[in-house]
């Protein structure tokens, strides 16, 4: 007690050490219960971005725009082992996952479309070709020209390997039931020594460069390799459901040169030229 004023002054009273160790304790587990919350919500917040931005990604890849890489060399020139694509699905109509819908279309697949597709063979293989036939047409080819409709094909983007050689194989047989003899094949623009030729019906034994006239059913497809001579495609396994196209290639967005002696070639062997080229 102070002798003046007779009031407690002390700074150790047990109720301001009482006070001082409650309010301690407090603000204690304020910044212990603080630090986790701030935590907790940094990561619900980024988990909620990633959410988002899965979804988002599986809607683009699902209906507007998926990635493609180019194994073989049957499209070269136009495509190159180790070209990257970005193909558009939703010009022919994207497949609805799990209703086997499919969304409207922007339009037909029309002849001279490069077109990317399940293989008839193996659906879980995608192949990579040229639409040359669509349902209606009549198809053949004559020492490798192909006829569409009796008109000769002017096709500036087709390679030829192995000029010369024609082989037959096993697989062609199935050409066999297609086989229109009928002279609504035969070209028009052809002078009389070319027409004999021309229509010869190799119908019975059909070979790479030698075949038809077939007519395209509906709703499928007759597609081929730009590279003629090194390219499994529909003269080997027959027609393209409709059902089968996935979407049409629009952009190289990563080319380089595959080397199998070297790991690091898609860094060392870019082909920049490739970058950013339109699929045609």
């Amino acid at each position: 007690m102070d002798s003046s004023t007779g009031s407690a002054v002390s700074p150790t009273c047990p109720v301001d050490r009482g006070y001082a160790t409650h309010v301690a304790r407090a603000e204690a587990l304020r910044r212990v219960n603080h630090v986790p919350r701030l935590r907790i919500g940094w990561l619900w917040e980024w988990a909620k971005v990633l959410q988002i931005a899965f979804l988002l990604f599986l809607v683009l890849k699902t209906f507007l725009v998926e990635a493609y890489k180019i194994p073989s060399g049957s499209m070269e020139h136009t495509l190159l082992v180790g070209d990257f694509l970005l193909v558009n699905k939703l010009v022919y109509g994207a497949e609805v996952p799990f209703t086997g819908q499919r969304l409207p279309r922007l339009r037909d697949p029309q002849r001279g479309d490069v077109l990317v597709f399940q293989w008839p063979e193996d659906p879980s293989k995608n192949f990579v070709k040229r639409l040359v036939g669509v349902p209606g047409d009549t198809l053949m080819m004559r020492d490798g020209e192909l006829f569409v409709n009796g008109h000769a094909q002017r096709e500036q983007y087709v390679t030829h390997t192995e000029p010369g050689v024609d082989p037959t194989f096993e697989e062609f047989r199935w050409q066999r039931d297609y086989v229109v003899r009928s002279a609504v094949a035969a070209p028009t623009s052809a002078v009389a020594g070319e027409l004999a030729v021309a229509t010869r019906d190799p119908g019975d034994h059909p070979s790479r460069n030698n075949w038809g006239p077939l007519i395209v059913p509906r709703g499928s497809y007759f597609v081929l390799g730009d590279n003629r001579d090194n390219s499994l495609d529909s003269r080997y396994w027959g027609f393209v459901p409709d059902s089968l196209v996935r979407g049409r290639p629009m952009v190289v967005y990563y080319s380089y040169a595959p080397d199998s002696a070297d790991r690091l070639a898609w860094l060392r062997a870019i082909r920049w030229s490739r970058l950013g080229e339109r699929v045609r």
